[in-house]
């Protein structure tokens, strides 16, 4: 299927919705396939996006007009069930999936996807989801006889890759997500001040999109930090453009540190192969949707879930461990051809067919 067009519907660009929308409209575009990207409002992620007709809006005669001007062959609709029907309703005939990232939680998925049938079933050609073990048993369950397609996600390790930085005096530990529950940065604060104990001089650098999440995560943040003491620890990076978070994990991973993920669960976890591009090595929480790219003590680290103790001992072996450490940096370096973008452009193609 050549010379196809579609359009990639999302609320904002935020996060990692926004880095898979833009690195798959990359690698279908060598393909001949032309990508557009439909917004329902601004979003931080909007300074990362270049050479993509981009579309911000959330007023139907606007996405009418797209719709008419651009006779898409196929609309993706991430996680907004509604939008479907809208689409529908304005008159779009051509095929349209819905796509499932994420959602949150187990128990907030399994919500989403229960809610989701009716627009589903009567509005989507397919479901489109990568190769995450929750979402792959709640869609199999929710929707036997629906069509269903699933893939890992893409990511492009040329433009996203090790740096050469200016070293850092002190062992950094990254963290990267928003303000609220699922990405639990409560976990982060309580592993600061356990770690600090054992490592007095580490810094902890929290990346995080202040322009998302709610007011009242906010103030308990501030106060959390007050009340811990760790104000003078932790540095927070509000807003970064993606292209500059290379240097960052570069950084982080030169100083001798890693990026601690604290999900409580992930559909794919762009910040942890991110940092694993950037020779950056990462201990997570069994998240789920990382285990497309952690493998214990070989291409990362697990702790488990909710047990700060458990996240200070691997953390230690992590950054005392020199050979483990070395090991783990190359083997995820390898790992990553999995998600290399012609791989994820021959089964998009497929699914087009």
């Amino acid at each position: 299927m050549s010379k196809a067009k579609i359009l990639f519907v999302f609320y904002l660009p935020s996060g990692g919705m926004e880095t898979l929308n833009r690195q798959r409209c990359k690698a279908l575009a060598k393909h001949g396939i032309e990508c557009h990207l439909l917004y329902m409002q601004d979003g931080t992620g909007l300074q990362n996006i270049s050479q993509i007709p981009t579309y911000i809006t959330n007023n139907n005669s606007e996405i009418k007009k797209v719709l008419k001007d651009h006779h898409f062959d196929a609309i993706f609709v991430s996680s907004d069930m509604q939008m479907l029907q809208r689409i529908r309703n304005l008159g779009y005939k051509g095929k349209l999936f819905f796509e499932v990232q994420g959602l949150g939680s187990y128990k907030s998925a399994e919500k989403i996807l229960t809610q989701a049938k009716p627009f589903v079933m009567n509005y989507a050609n397919g479901i489109l989801y990568p190769q995450t073990p929750h979402l792959i048993s709640l869609i199999e369950a929710h929707y036997p006889t629906h069509p269903k397609f699933c893939f890992h996600n893409c990511f492009d390790t040329n433009e996203f890759s090790y740096r050469l930085t200016q070293k850092v005096p002190y062992p950094v530990i990254g963290w990267v997500g928003r303000l609220e529950l699922n990405k639990n940065w409560d976990d982060f604060l309580l592993f600061a001040i356990r770690y600090i104990k054992a490592k007095p001089n580490t810094k902890f650098w929290m990346f995080i999109d202040d322009t998302l999440g709610n007011q009242n995560e906010k103030i308990r943040f501030q106060n959390l930090l007050k009340r811990y003491k760790l104000s003078d620890s932790i540095v927070v990076h509000a807003n970064i453009p993606h292209k500059k978070m290379a240097e960052y994990f570069s950084m982080i991973g030169d100083s001798g540190g890693f990026l601690l993920s604290t999900s409580k669960v992930e559909g794919f976890g762009y910040a942890v192969i991110e940092a694993m591009s950037c020779r950056c090595p990462v201990l997570t929480s069994d998240s789920d949707g990382v285990k497309a790219f952690i493998r214990h003590n070989i291409t990362g680290k697990f702790y488990e879930n909710g047990n700060i103790g458990s996240a200070v001992k691997q953390a230690i072996e992590l950054t005392d461990h020199t050979v483990l450490r070395n090991s783990i940096i190359q083997n995820a370096s390898n790992h990553l051809t999995l998600f290399e973008l012609d791989t994820y452009a021959l089964e998009f193609m497929k699914l087009l067919k």
